[in-house]
């Protein structure tokens, strides 16, 4: 049995890293989360849809997809998204909506405080 690698995408390497120096830094289990979550494989990550972004969240509230948003579906309000991507519609779609997209990275950055941050998926 061959020994479980983690992801080979070096950016996604980087991302996982960073997140868990930042928990450590921080003391937060958010940022630990989102490590854990997106070291897993990549047919068990999690993918989500604009409708139920829409379904699930309320006016200008920051979410975290550790994964990947798509857009089916339709966002009937302003959100913050980070996620470690965005399918070509989704981009378009919360450009049309005036919503803000941002990496995980960049999310990290801007230091939030996380308490106000919530995962979806």
């Amino acid at each position: 049995m061959a020994k479980r690698t983690g992801p080979s995408n070096p950016h996604l390497r980087n991302l996982i890293a960073e997140l868990k120096k930042k928990a450590i830094e921080d003391s937060s289990a958010l940022w630990k989360r989102l490590a854990t979550d997106l070291e897993r494989p990549a047919r068990n990550r999690r993918i989500v849809n604009l409708s139920r972004i829409n379904r699930f969240t309320k006016d200008n509230e920051t979410i975290v997809v550790p994964g990947k948003v798509l857009g089916s579906g339709v966002l009937e309000h302003k959100v913050t998204i980070a996620a470690f991507s965005f399918s070509d519609g989704a981009i378009e779609k919360l450009r049309k909506q005036d919503c803000a997209t941002m990496s995980i990275s960049e999310l990290m950055q801007k230091k939030p405080k996380t308490s106000d941050i919530r995962i979806i998926g």
